[in-house]
């Protein structure tokens, strides 16, 4: 049996209907930038998150961008994250100017060590990043806490959490700022790249939308520099068309992530470990192992593809050697590099294509 890690081919088949009436409507009407679609897939979003604005801009990396420069953040000041993350999170502090530190993660969660934070921050500290990883939440409660006691902005890269929850609230909605990618990978994905910007706030939601746009809300008079940042309408119609399946959809991962943990028995492999206050969405299924190269090619042997989430946590990556953090400052996160493995997991895939995995974990030998 082969079991691809995606498959975005039978992801557009099973909405081939939906998603091909959502092209040719955008094609038909000859307006393909920052128009009904994108307005229309804004207001949806905003609603299913329960938030005042959704603010739909390039990518999720520029999301986080411009989440950070409308919180004031500026060359030289200080943001702190976690080394964990996709790259992306730290290009956009990149971008802002700012100089990402960084702070380890719990093991059983592979999000923020709240207990680490305030160690980190500094007079230069303007902003907190916790990262929702894998489509897990992170302990908003504490991280909240903690930035309020030193006024601390929170941007909350929730790319990977569409849905997720924690305590009742969902992803994104903690601070001053939440920021989604729509890579089509994610739970709710585009045909290209898209990202959104969501808040409760009017003047925050205002800066987001004269930033994305040239730092303009009337044609050709500019408030603020800007950028050019915007989620054109084809992708807006195409995950307008998706927005009413992502709850379906994920309610399918966390049956997989369910069938997965029941069916995997191998005493060397780690699974995933859900909060109890959180609903965790399962953009990824991780498990750790310690010999988890040779379990990867066991199972690419046996036609099963697999990815590592992240092979080289951003302190040990050459690009952002320049921040003098050496190889054994974030023990969790280096650990967690050195032994993950996530398996196929989207809403497609079906309980034998799981079992087939899992069994094939089992009867790993290394």
């Amino acid at each position: 049996m082969q079991v691809p890690f995606g498959d975005l081919t039978r992801h557009y088949l099973g909405m081939k209907e939906e998603i091909d009436a959502a092209v040719s409507r955008v094609l038909a009407s000859g307006w393909f930038v920052l128009g009904r679609e994108l307005s229309t897939f804004e207001e949806a979003f905003a609603a299913h998150l329960g938030v005042r604005h959704a603010i739909g801009v390039g990518s999720g990396t520029e999301a986080l961008h411009l989440a950070l420069v409308a919180c004031g953040v500026k060359p030289g000041d200080e943001v702190i994250t976690v080394p964990n993350t996709a790259i992306p999170t730290l290009s956009a502090i990149s971008f802002a100017g700012a100089t990402p530190v960084l702070v380890d993660v719990d093991p059983l969660s592979f999000c923020i060590n709240p207990d680490l934070i305030e160690e980190k921050i500094s007079a230069r500290t303007r902003a907190i990043i916790p990262v929702h990883l894998y489509g897990n939440c992170c302990r908003m409660d504490e991280v909240m806490a903690i930035a309020g006691r030193h006024h601390l902005a929170v941007i909350e890269d929730a790319c990977q959490a569409h849905g997720a929850e924690y305590q009742g609230g969902k992803a994104g909605t903690f601070g001053a700022y939440g920021c989604f990618s729509f890579y089509p990978s994610k739970n709710l994905g585009a045909f290209g790249d898209g990202g959104m910007v969501v808040t409760d706030d009017d003047e925050r939601a205002r800066q987001i939308v004269l930033l994305r746009n040239y730092g303009q809300l009337e044609r050709y008079y500019h408030e603020i520099k800007g950028f050019n940042s915007r989620l054109d309408e084809m992708q807006a119609a195409i995950l307008s068309a998706q927005l009413p399946h992502l709850e379906s959809w994920n309610r399918r991962r966390r049956e997989i992530a369910a069938l997965y943990s029941k069916a995997i028995s191998h005493p060397a492999v780690i699974l995933p470990r859900q909060q109890e206050e959180s609903r965790h969405v399962f953009h990824l299924y991780v498990v750790r192992c310690q010999a988890r190269n040779a379990l990867r090619r066991h199972l690419a042997d046996h036609g099963i593809g697999t990815q590592i989430h992240y092979p080289v946590p951003c302190h040990l990556q050459n690009a952002y050697r320049d921040l003098g953090v050496p190889a054994g400052s974030h023990p969790v996160a280096e650990r967690c590099a050195a032994e993950v493995l996530s398996l196929p997991i989207y809403p497609e895939l079906s309980d034998e294509e799981v079992l087939y995995v899992a069994e094939t974990i089992n009867h790993f030998e290394g």
